[in-house]
């Protein structure tokens, strides 16, 4: 693990060539993905790709459209037109699924004609009918998708290769898998410094589809070191990016993975703990910082983090001892003003009592005068 060491024994606030550095830099904002139960609604131009298959766009993508056996990385959402029940997402598995155009399995052949009308990070709309998805019999994968179902799905293309002879991951050695993940990484690095940051991801998450968990598991020695040089500083990056788009449960899950694989990795427990702190999870950020502490003492940036934190908790329990002083503390003294105003009240009665007195007593001595 020498390529990891050597990361790990870097400055959080320097920069290298494999992870991207996001302290102090400016936030963008982009919404993920539309969750629900159903399809998402769209009331965008309906666009005729064949007689089957319709198209709308729900986000605008960028460059070429892929051509005939080009390699493309998208994700899906599918749901039976019928009775809208969602039977696929392979955002909730978090793993793209890779399409050949041209070379698709028979039940696609909709997906695959939508996907080549597509630009790399359109996100679109797609309904297809029956023919040119699972058919007469329906799916025997998926129970709920019944005979003669037309398809509706949420697509977005991350990205695409161009190979004349559509090369898939299967048919690749192991060197040149970790070539084509290694050259994703350098050109989502180069959007990145652009602020491009949604197209970075793009190029990140393609990355990492060459280095699946089924391919990582076949992995030992020098490879597994390789191709682990390559995969987390993608996860961190990618971590990095949804940082700057405010979507920190996001980055919190990309973090976590490099940690299960080197769990004193301190750029992902850094990450993660920024993320957790904009979270308000301050205990759990404070874990991760100290941690990342003790790998890294003399680093700069985690100090700063650990030192706002304590300053924001400091600020919290002033605002509540404020708030809860009243009710705990000592009951409140009179005011000045109410003190004095009863004080008045007692001298004029005392006045008052002494005049009464002396008239009482010039009557009663007028009174001893006339019997004498």
């Amino acid at each position: 693990m020498e390529v990891a060491q050597q990361q790990q024994s870097e400055p959080i606030g320097q920069e290298d060539e494999n992870e991207i550095v996001t302290e102090n830099a400016a936030f963008v904002h982009s919404d993920p993905p539309q969750v629900g139960d159903g399809p998402p609604k769209v009331d965008t131009e309906v666009e005729i790709l064949h007689e089957k298959v319709t198209k709308q766009i729900i986000k605008e993508g960028h460059g070429q459209k892929p051509s005939k056996y080009s390699t493309c990385f998208l994700h899906y959402r599918a749901w039976t037109e019928s009775t809208q029940h969602k039977f696929d997402d392979t955002w909730h598995e978090q793993r793209p699924v890779e399409m050949i155009i041209g070379k698709e399995k028979k039940e696609m052949m909709g997906l695959a004609i939508g996907v080549s009308n597509m630009k790399t990070g359109e996100r679109a709309l797609l309904h297809v009918g029956w023919e040119l998805g699972y058919g007469k019999e329906g799916s025997f994968s998926f129970p709920n998708v019944p005979p003669m179902a037309d398809i509706i799905y949420e697509v977005e293309l991350i990205g695409f290769d161009e190979t004349k002879e559509g090369k898939t991951r299967g048919d690749m050695t192991v060197e040149e898998r970790i070539g084509a993940a290694d050259r994703r990484k350098m050109d989502g690095n180069a959007l990145f410094k652009e602020e491009k940051l949604e197209e970075a991801m793009q190029q990140y998450e393609m990355a990492v589809a060459y280095l699946g968990d089924d391919f990582m598991f076949q992995l030992f020695g020098k490879f597994r070191d390789m191709a682990l040089a390559v995969k987390n500083p993608c996860h961190l990056n990618m971590a990095a990016c949804l940082i700057k788009l405010k979507r920190y449960e996001e980055a919190i899950g990309q973090c976590s993975i490099v940690l299960g694989e080197d769990e004193n990795n301190v750029k992902a427990l850094f990450r993660r703990g920024k993320a957790r702190a904009e979270l308000g999870q301050t205990d759990a950020a404070r874990e991760d910082f100290l941690k990342a502490r003790k790998y890294a003492p003399e680093d700069k940036a985690i100090a700063r983090e650990l030192r706002l934190i304590a300053q924001h908790e400091k600020a919290v329990y002033q605002k509540q001892k404020e708030i809860y002083k009243g009710i705990f503390g000592p009951p409140p003294e009179p005011k000045p003003k109410a003190k004095n105003f009863v004080i008045r009240i007692w001298q004029c009665l005392i006045v008052i009592w002494q005049w009464l007195r002396s008239i009482f007593y010039r009557l009663f001595k007028r009174e001893s005068h006339k019997s004498d």
